[in-house]
């Protein structure tokens, strides 16, 4: 069962940027950790960055430090990710993930499709 609806994918080329943004219709996740997955075809998925309830504590994959940020709205209940200098590897389905307890996710959208050409 779908519980967050993603938004902003698509394609781009290297170097561009795409903004991902999660909402949670019809349900209040303010006080919920939350965090963005990705998971690209034959790989296991990753966790991209993650964001606790408070907005104080932030953790990013190595792979795209210095390049992706996660921020969320508690009074708009949403978590976006800004994405810069895009790498085809970047290439995969992203998810935004919600959840009460730390480190683990229990909520989940339908994912959302990034695409980076050469």
């Amino acid at each position: 069962q779908v519980e967050l609806v993603e938004s902003g994918g698509g394609l781009v080329q290297a170097g561009g940027s795409l903004r991902l943004s999660c909402a949670a219709p019809g349900r209040f996740i303010s006080m919920y950790n939350k965090a963005w997955f990705r998971q690209a075809p034959g790989k296991e998925r990753e966790n991209v960055a993650s964001i606790n309830w408070a907005g104080t504590d932030i953790l990013y994959a190595d792979s795209v430090k210095g390049r992706f940020t996660i921020s969320r709205d508690n009074d708009m209940n949403t978590v976006d990710l800004q994405m810069n200098n895009l790498k085809p590897e970047d290439t995969a389905v992203y998810y935004c993930a919600a959840g009460a307890r730390s480190g683990f996710y229990d909520l989940w959208g339908q994912g959302t499709q990034v695409t980076v050409s050469p």
